[in-house]
């Protein structure tokens, strides 16, 4: 699976992320697969915490922003 979500900033904070973010970790629990994710934002970072994802590092190249990859074992 490869999808990409994101929430318009003006609904921001009001479920639509973990909703969308939900129905993808349910497929990859159905087919016993592990998800994975980069973050651009480390205020989401507690967000994809409560999914069960673990930060797993960050990368960044020179002066680029950071990425934060994350991982999320099956259910």
């Amino acid at each position: 699976y490869l999808p990409m979500i994101g929430v318009e900033p003006a609904h921001q904070r009001q479920g639509y992320g973990s909703a969308l973010l939900e129905h993808t970790l349910l497929a990859c629990d159905r087919d016993h697969k592990p998800a994975y994710l980069e973050s651009s934002s480390p205020r989401s970072i507690p967000l994809y915490k409560q999914h069960g994802f673990e930060l797993v590092g960050t990368i960044q190249v020179g002066s680029s922003p950071p990425l934060f990859p994350m991982m999320r074992k099956p259910r």
